[in-house]
């Protein structure tokens, strides 16, 4: 069997503020072909580790790279391999999406004709197309976070880092970005995809890793993690189990039904 390349590699990766130990030794390996989830609950890691990837931290140990690059200490040439969505809105709100993108093109040396007509067909199937020149001011969160996507897809990177990428979006354009994904995979490329809402871990990724308190607590399949937590539940169920939140879950729902 053909081994995948390897896009995205962590290895011991340890990053401290202060006295507290944000990420604590973690290891992890993205794949071309695949759409890695990242889960773990509030303040596991999760942030820290992708702004690490970013080269947007310096950290105290351990390696990243993306192919051969060392993020760290190579960081523009790193983010010439990423397409970053972060789970904060990040856009110049007094230009529009059409100088973003002209922006854009320009820094990274795109083609501008053909970086437009990519662009224009993007916000036509994202049904956005109607805001291509106006201010990014005026537009809703979801509008927003459609423009935010695809200024990460305009230099066709291998690698799309993704926090909450589906937040603010509506049915059609979250299936939309869904089968940008899908295409994104079936030609070779990788994703990282973090969030929060186990509905859309559990349909998209292909491999899911699980930490808590900086550590990687299980990774694998739905089947696999089914396995290492011994349950035959939902990925919802197998999350709480493995952060070790099942039990006070539990707790808190029978404290919000006691009626005495």
């Amino acid at each position: 069997m053909r081994q995948e390349q390897i896009i995205l590699s962590i290895e011991n990766l340890e990053k401290h503020y202060g006295d507290v130990i944000a990420v604590d030794g973690l290891s992890l390996q993205v794949r071309a072909g695949e759409i890695y989830g990242l889960l773990g609950p509030n303040g596991s890691g999760k942030s820290t580790t992708i702004k690490s990837i970013m080269g947007m931290l310096e950290i105290e140990g351990g390696t990243l790279r993306i192919f051969d690059v060392d993020p760290i200490r190579e960081p523009k040439k790193a983010r010439e391999l990423v397409g970053y969505v972060a789970e904060e809105q990040i856009l110049f709100e007094s230009m529009t999406p059409e100088e973003i993108f002209n922006f854009i093109a320009s820094i990274r040396k795109l083609d501008p004709i053909k970086t437009k007509n990519k662009m224009v067909k993007l916000l036509s199937t994202m049904d956005a197309m109607e805001y291509y020149k106006s201010m990014i001011a005026s537009l809703s969160k979801g509008n927003k976070q459609k423009i935010q996507i695809l200024t990460s897809l305009i230099h066709n990177p291998k690698l799309l880092i993704m926090d909450e990428p589906l937040s603010g979006l509506d049915a059609k354009t979250s299936l939309i970005l869904r089968e940008i994904f899908q295409i994104h995979i079936k030609k070779g490329g990788a994703i990282l995809l973090s969030t929060h809402i186990m509905e859309h871990a559990q349909s998209m990724c292909t491999r899911i890793g699980i930490i808590s308190k900086g550590k990687l607590q299980a990774e694998g399949t739905l089947s696999e993690l089914q396995d290492i937590a011994k349950s035959d539940g939902d990925l919802e169920e197998i999350f709480l189990k493995l952060t070790d939140q099942s039990e006070d879950a539990k707790e808190s729902i029978a404290m919000l039904r006691d009626e005495d």
